[in-house]
């Protein structure tokens, strides 16, 4: 009698349920091969994308607030303002692996179905911890996955928090993960051994065989094969070809270029003709901004700490000696556009306040109260030179949707940081 009770030996607990001759301890360990170095760019990136938004600064924490607790921060750490491109290189590449990632999930998701449905579901207690273990990765990387498409789509049907979730989500996935290529790389190499790493590739539809499986392993081989219907070389080339598609497709909106006319599923790929012509996350008309409040009576307020210094209206900043730069705005969502902007320096502005040598400065949108009506920049990004007040980009004036009157251009930051509408800065 068994020591585990099996379940009822019928649908995908039947050990004949799963047919397929090309499932297998070599497919999965090839898929996961190929999954595993996205998951590690997409991973790295992710985190560097919660230190780049210097979260112990002021509001700039998504998490609850500042201080310790809010999402494992690296302490010690800040974020550089060079080169300009940094921060749209990291999120570009989040973005791209993961997005590139999904076709070789879904595939080794589907390579190893049968384990899910293993009978009896625990054999021991070190069996039930890896069954526990699977159960977190494949939940944790479908919902990772779901969530940052969804996200790249600026869409948001779900009751709770997008960054937070999508962060510990990324955290138990990682997690689970690392504990399955530790417990997996036994079975990957001895697969790897007895059939070759590309061997199965070579063989054509008639010469496709069932995998054996291993010795002392339960996995993913079937009991009672189907006849096969697609070679091995068909199933991972599609796999591959999707992948790359989706990655290319989502690298037109990261770099821009020729590539971009290859962006035409992506919500930001696109761009419109003239100046202000590039994309935006939310227009003006989305952030519920009165259009008196932008016009003529507009000021600019400067404050030291909470003191009040001066007020200027947008002719009266034009006539400041201007700085400008080819500054990217990159997004979380994973695009990208680089223009030329002009405006004032921060650091004029700061020393305008009162403050020769700012630490930090707090920006303040004309924006309802909420996650961008405020950031706060760190002490190197209020003194690099191509920081500023941003009032006119390619030669024109901004126009609503881009910020105008005023917005916050620095380098390499998040966009979500380059904030627009703004209305006062607290330098300290």
């Amino acid at each position: 009698m068994d020591r585990f009770p099996r379940l009822p030996s019928v649908g995908p607990f039947s050990a004949g349920f799963w047919r397929s001759p090309l499932r297998g301890p070599w497919l999965a360990s090839l898929l996961s091969a190929a999954l595993l170095p996205l998951i590690a760019v997409c991973a790295l990136t992710g985190f560097l994308s919660h230190l780049a938004y210097q979260p112990r600064l002021g509001s700039n924490a998504i998490f609850g607030g500042p201080g310790p607790g809010n999402g494992f921060d690296v302490f010690g750490l800040g974020w550089p303002t060079s080169p300009s491109w940094l921060y749209a290189a990291t999120q570009g590449l989040h973005v791209i692996t993961g997005t590139a990632a999904i076709p070789i999930l879904l595939a080794k998701l589907w390579t190893v179905i049968p384990k899910l449905f293993e009978n009896p579901p625990v054999r021991s207690v070190a069996h039930g911890l890896e069954r526990l273990g699977l159960v977190l990765l494949v939940g944790g990387g479908l919902f990772t996955i779901a969530t940052g498409v969804i996200n790249i789509q600026l869409w948001y049907p779900f009751g709770f928090p997008f960054v937070p979730a999508h962060y510990y989500g990324a955290i138990v996935f990682v997690a689970a993960l690392a504990l399955h290529v530790g417990l997996k790389l036994p079975v990957m190499r001895t697969a790897f051994r007895e059939q070759g790493v590309l061997r199965p590739l070579r063989e054509d539809l008639a010469h496709t065989r069932p995998e054996p499986g291993i010795a002392a392993e339960v996995t993913s081989a079937p009991v009672a094969a189907a006849a096969p219907t697609l070679t091995r070389r068909a199933l991972v080339g599609g796999v591959g070809a999707a992948a790359v598609g989706l990655g290319t497709m989502t690298a037109g909106q990261v770099v821009g270029g020729p590539l971009r006319e290859l962006a035409f599923l992506a919500p930001r790929g696109q761009t419109r003709p003239g100046p202000n012509g590039f994309p935006v996350n939310k227009t003006f008309a989305a952030a519920g901004i009165s259009q008196d409040r932008v016009g003529a009576d507009w000021r600019l307020r400067l404050l030291a700490g909470e003191d009040p210094r001066a007020a200027l209206d947008r002719p009266g900043l034009l006539a400041l000696p201007q700085v400008e730069a080819e500054l990217p705005i990159a997004c979380v969502e994973g695009w990208s556009t680089t223009q030329s902007w002009q405006g004032v320096p921060l650091l004029d502005l700061a020393r305008m306040a009162g403050i020769d040598d700012p630490e930090t400065v707090e920006v303040r949108s004309l924006q309802p109260r909420g996650v961008l009506s405020r950031a706060t920049l760190s002490r190197d990004q209020v003194h690099d030179s191509q920081a500023m007040l941003a009032l006119r980009v390619n030669g024109a004036d901004l126009s609503l949707d881009h910020g105008f009157p005023a917005r916050i251009m620095v380098p390499a930051i998040p966009g979500v940081h380059c904030t627009k509408w703004v209305k006062a800065l607290r330098f300290t």
